[in-house]
């Protein structure tokens, strides 16, 4: 019987059970019925997997558009810039808002129970936020950042493809932010689609057991791709071909017998193997399997539902739910978004996120909850360990009323700045007062918004674990904390040092390709400028500079592909006229020898003021291992004064020596500093002149790396009644440069370029070609061949479980011997090459790797680290920059 898909029928299916004795531990009270009926999602995958046609299914089963778009035709709803609809791919992610189960026009809300032990959730309407993000290497920031405030995510594989490497990279950090995921296999419908190669190469190459809950119904067993297989629910789903995917035919486990006895026998297989690995991982499922007689059969489809969403939701996802489908041909997803509704969390099933608060660690949770008992106390203040949860237990935290993340800013021709949130606690309300804490600014927001793609509905309030949009912000930025504090005026600080709470930020790759911008006139140059300052409030991953020598301005980003994006926006969004040079790429260079102190005295007027400062520096070589940018510390040695190490961007470390002076001691300063300094603000304009110092290096012009600078700071000496923090960065910058062209001149520096890693994906046939390509011509070093038929791990991460493909169970495939041997049947089968190649040789290199693979050739690249040049490499490059 033909059946339309609606709430009703999955609720017939999935009624008739018993409640587990065993339940999820991490149920909300009554009182969170709405964080319970709401899911934040994303689309992640490799480029061209399918996420944007899959997205436009669930819009479209949803009811959220009468039609549904095609990524050639242009008419998605997600990709509405123009640039994405030219080029056919995602370039900004999107998010949009829908129900699923699909509400009908004008009928009353359901009454949502208040614990689902009996019924599955996706019974009952559910708020489902979804973010369709880009695939593409280039903008791996936009990923990262949506992946910030996600609570769960659907990963999009091509059953053609497999797992690629964009989406192994992607499953890596959504695993770095503990994200619970599901896999949808699409494009089954295609010629050489391979669903058991696929949920093989999972298991290899992203580290966890497929829970595989759908097999693929192969039309006679050898044809064209119909339906699936429900595992869970022990039935076969057929679509009618050439339809929308609404009407579905059922088949219950008898009536497959009948009809297609060799099908039913695969699904109690599957059925059988998802059980097993189940009870590895889940002691209920162990506890309903003895309960049915030891059947795998007879265990109810709910029980199934609970224990696949308490294995989803372990920290260290171990099992991965695998669905299959081809949304381009409507089959598959609405049973996927029953699954999105099923399986991942709800706001508050997630980990409580991260702050930093008066420079400590802690939950938001705890905050609030040590907040809430705390008591006034009188100001005598005895010193006690950062660590002791006391010191979290502030009075001012019940003044609190919300706090949120900005993750995204966007300019809109039409609506203005639109900076997008996500709250945490509380709720935002239209026309409250939202502090910045990272800025220490007041704003107000005028105005709040749903969003739905390009489209945006204004709601009156910002509910905890929703995401929306605020308008008319003037300073917020990706990453800063917004906060509403009760009683706040705009001028006005939150108290009890909540002015420094933070959530956790976003951190920004560094960029590698950068290119010359240059207004057309002097008239121009304003409206430029003011066009790149939008891109990087948008783009954080963009970088701007200007060369002190030339006057040009660079632009950098994450690659070519993003740099043009970012071109055609200045020129044909903002309409900026200016001329853009060449891309080219960002190199670093690193100084060969040490250098003794040199002092620089500075006295000048500065704004009109006289101002005076001396500053003794040195620099010396620094080793080549990688260190986390943005830290200082304090020590004391045993013998000697006490010194501060920050560390800088690039593997660059300062090291400020002060005699009789430390930060934990202010009573010492006042007879050695003068009253209008602090030493927090006389190291902090240091660090700002040796970063400025480092930004352009003395041999050619590009930020210098790998250095260790030294600062002796003696406040007898260098420290004067008229010296200010500006005088102080201009004296450090200036000795520093001294010390770089001293060494400079004692020794040749060298110069570092990127190196990327680069995963190139060809043919059998091409292999030989290309691996001799990237090794001889190109001077890059092959570090792994991983082809289909020899499933090996491609990264090196030994804390990572290690999946035996042979222990994985699989359907057949249409086309396969049927042996469950990887690739068998496949002889041309896609091959991986996994290479450390310098970007120099990797610009232009799809055009030329399409020449040597027929065009079938696709590879993604990644920066890995600067690496020293030879001499010979060095001057080479060094000819060809100064050939014109």
């Amino acid at each position: 019987m033909w059946v339309r898909w609606a709430p009703c029928a999955r609720r017939v299916v999935r009624l008739d059970v018993k409640a587990p004795k065993r339940l999820l531990s991490t149920q909300p009270p009554q009182a969170d019925l709405l964080s319970k009926t709401t899911r934040n999602i994303g689309i992640v995958a490799h480029i061209d997997a399918g996420k944007t046609t899959t997205t436009e299914r669930m819009l479209y089963y949803s009811g959220y558009t009468r039609r549904i778009g095609d990524v050639d035709e242009g008419s998605t709803v997600t990709d509405f810039l123009p640039a994405e609809r030219a080029r056919g791919i995602t370039i900004q992610s999107a998010a949009i808002t829908f129900h699923w189960p699909p509400q009908e026009p004008g009928a009353k809300p359901p009454q949502i129970p208040a614990s689902f032990d009996s019924i599955s959730p996706s019974t009952f309407p559910h708020n489902v936020n979804l973010i369709d993000t880009p695939g593409h290497a280039d903008f791996t920031f936009e990923v990262l950042r949506s992946l910030r405030v996600l609570d769960g995510a659907v990963c999009i594989l091509d059953g053609v493809a497999g797992v690629e490497a964009q989406t192994e990279k992607v499953w890596t950090q959504a695993g770095n932010y503990q994200i619970p995921r599901i896999i949808f296999v699409n494009k089954l419908d295609r010629v050489g689609a391979a669903f058991s190669r696929t949920v093989k190469e999972i298991g290899v190459r992203l580290h966890g057991w497929p829970a595989i809950c759908q097999i693929p119904w192969w039309k006679g067993g050898n044809g064209d791709f119909v339906g699936v297989g429900d595992v869970v629910n022990l039935r076969g789903m057929l679509w009618q071909p050439g339809g929308d995917g609404r009407d579905i035919q059922a088949f219950d486990l008898e009536e497959l017998e009948k009809t297609n006895a060799t099908f039913a026998e695969e699904v109690k297989k599957a059925r059988v193997a998802l059980v097993e690995i189940l009870s590895e991982h889940d002691d209920a499922m162990v506890e309903s399997f003895l309960e049915h007689d030891e059947d795998h059969l007879a265990i109810p489809a709910l029980h199934i539902w609970q224990s696949l969403r308490r294995v989803t939701l372990q920290p260290s996802q171990a099992v991965i739910p695998v669905f299959a489908g081809a949304s381009f041909r409507n089959i598959g997803v609405q049973p996927l978004l029953d699954a999105t509704v099923d399986l991942l969390p709800t706001p508050l099933e997630r980990p409580d996120p991260e702050i930093s608060i008066s420079g400590q660690s802690s939950t938001l949770s705890a905050l609030l909850g040590a907040g809430a008992n705390a008591k006034p106390v009188k100001s005598s203040k005895k010193p006690q360990d950062s660590k002791n949860s006391d010191s979290l237990a502030i009075p001012e935290v019940k003044n609190l009323a919300a706090c949120a993340l900005a993750f995204k800013v966007v300019n809109d021709t039409k609506r203005g700045v639109l900076v997008y949130v996500r709250v945490y606690s509380g709720s935002l309300d239209k026309g409250s007062t939202l502090y910045n804490t990272n800025l220490g600014v007041a704003e107000r927001a005028p105005r709040l918004l749903k969003m739905y793609a390009n489209d945006a509905v204004e709601v009156d309030s910002i509910g905890p674990g929703q995401i929306g949009v605020i308008t008319g912000l003037k300073h917020a930025r990706t990453g800063d904390t917004l906060i509403v504090y009760r009683g706040l005026q705009m001028k006005g600080t939150p108290a009890g040092g909540l002015n420094t709470l933070q959530l956790r930020p976003i951190n920004v790759p560094p960029p590698v390709f950068f290119t010359s911008i240059e207004p057309q006139s002097l008239s121009e140059q304003k409206h430029v400028h003011e066009s790149l300052a939008i891109l990087l409030r948008e783009d954080p991953s963009l970088h701007l500079s200007i060369d002190e020598e030339s006057g040009q301005t660079h632009l950098a980003g994450m690659g070519d592909l993003h740099l043009e994006i970012a071109r055609d926006r200045l020129l044909n969004d903002f309409k900026a006229k200016a001329r853009i040079g060449k891309i080219e790429i960002g190199y670093r260079e690193t100084i060969t020898s040490a250098t003794s102190p040199y002092t620089y005295e500075l006295d000048k007027p500065i704004a009109g003021k006289q101002a005076k400062a001396t500053t003794t520096a040195s620099v010396e070589p620094a080793d080549d291992s990688a260190i986390i940018p943005g830290t200082q510390t304090e020590t004391k040695p045993e013998s000697g004064p006490f010194e501060t190490t920050f560390t800088l961007p690039d593997n660059n470390t300062l090291t400020v020596s002060h005699p009789n002076l430390s930060r934990h001691d202010s009573a010492s300063h006042k007879n050695h500093i003068p009253p209008h300094l602090s030493l927090p603000g006389i190291l902090h304009a240091l660090q700002a002149g040796a970063s400025a110092a480092l930004a352009r290096g003395p041999f050619n012009g590009f930020p210098v790396a790998n250095t260790h600078v030294h600062i002796d700071l003696d406040a007898s000496t260098h420290l004067f009644p008229d010296t200010t923090s500006t005088a102080l960065s201009m004296a450090s910058r200036a000795a520093i440069n001294a010390s770089l062209r001293s060494s400079m001149s004692a020794s040749q520096p060298a110069l570092m370029e990127p190196v990327m890693n680069a995963t190139i994906f060809v043919s059998e046939s091409s292999l030989g070609a290309v691996v001799q390509d990237i090794s001889s011509a190109r001077g890059g070093q092959v570090l792994s061949l991983d082809g289909s038929d020899s499933l090996t791990s491609s990264t090196s991460n030994d804390d990572l479980p290690r999946i035996d493909p042979n222990l994985i169970y699989t359907p057949p495939d249409p086309f396969a011997s049927g042996t469950g041997d990887m690739g068998s049947g496949l002889a041309d089968s896609q091959r991986q090459i996994v290479a450390r190649v310098p970007l120099k040789e990797m610009v232009g290199y799809l055009n030329h790797l399409r020449a040597l693979t027929g065009g079938r050739g696709t590879f993604v690249m990644a920066v890995d680290g600067f690496e020293k040049m030879a001499s010979q490499r060095q001057k080479e490059v060094l000819e060809s920059m100064r050939e014109f």
